[in-house]
């Protein structure tokens, strides 16, 4: 986990460092993704929605669009 996670954590602090790739709008996780990841574990699609501000839906199609890239690319090499 980051140090700026693990100080969040300790002092039970919201993050505040918006520019960072891992910051979220979910103060219940601190407003951090690895926080809520190391909190929650596997998490459902309405969770992660949730946590994005986006629906359930566009995050089964946003996974799907991963999935398949990581495909193409495996085939690539």
């Amino acid at each position: 986990m980051r140090i700026c996670a693990e100080v969040c954590q300790k002092d039970n602090k919201c993050c505040n460092q918006k520019d960072c790739r891992m910051w979220i709008d979910y103060n219940e996780d601190l407003n951090c993704a690895e926080i809520a990841i190391k909190k929650n574990g596997n998490m459902t699609l309405k969770q992660v929605g949730s946590r994005l501000a986006i629906s359930y839906v566009r995050v089964s199609q946003i996974e799907k669009e991963a999935l398949n890239k990581l495909q193409k690319n495996s085939f690539n090499k």
